[in-house]
């Protein structure tokens, strides 16, 4: 009895041994018209494998890319569809690059300040009002979620004054902030268990 711990690494184990077994058998045929006819009967099979994903565009495109990966790109036949070459098909994508930007204050975060940043720019007026608003209202939710015992309106104010180096002081007597909205945190806090 063999084990398969004993046997050849599957080189795409969604297919099964049975997949490569049979390519393996076409890659040894001599003849280029028996491999062929050997490649399409494997590529129906693999198609009722992996069935769930045949209304997909590139379906077919793919079972045939992964025949030739199964085979090493070994397989010498006349393929139907264009077969994307070994050095592509195994490349690992770039990683994306992270913006790394210095946030101030982690719980407003880089948003808030790129708005505060904005509001300084605008023109005195309705949409300036109406952004510095917005962005408040913000800040007080942030803090709410981040600690609720350190909301505070006045430190909102102090904070929107030290963002904008001065030039955007909120007036507590004659502002009004929006209400806090009480959302669930989206991750549940375990609690304790009575004994």
């Amino acid at each position: 009895m063999r084990y398969n711990t004993q046997r050849d690494q599957l080189i795409m184990p969604e297919y099964g041994r049975a997949i490569q077994d049979m390519v393996d058998k076409a890659v040894a045929l001599p003849d280029k018209e028996e491999r062929t006819r050997c490649a399409h009967s494997i590529i129906a099979t693999m198609g009722r494998i992996l069935h769930t994903q045949e209304n997909q565009d590139d379906f077919e495109i793919r079972l045939w890319n992964h025949l030739a990966k199964i085979s090493n790109y070994k397989l010498d036949i006349d393929y139907p569809v264009e077969i994307f070459p070994e050095e592509q098909a195994t490349e690992h994508p770039q990683p994306l690059p992270y913006p790394m930007k210095h946030i101030r204050r982690k719980h407003y975060g880089y948003l808030v300040e790129e708005c505060l940043h904005y509001a300084t720019e605008l023109p005195e007026g309705e949409e300036r009002d109406a952004l510095i608003q917005m962005t408040a209202n913000q800040m007080k939710q942030d803090l709410f979620d981040w600690n609720r015992d350190a909301m505070d309106e006045e430190l909102i104010a102090k904070d929107i004054e030290r963002y904008t180096d001065g030039d955007i002081s909120l007036d507590l007597s004659t502002f009004r902030f929006g209400p806090v909205t009480n959302n669930p945190s989206p991750v549940p806090r375990s609690k304790k268990k009575k004994k």
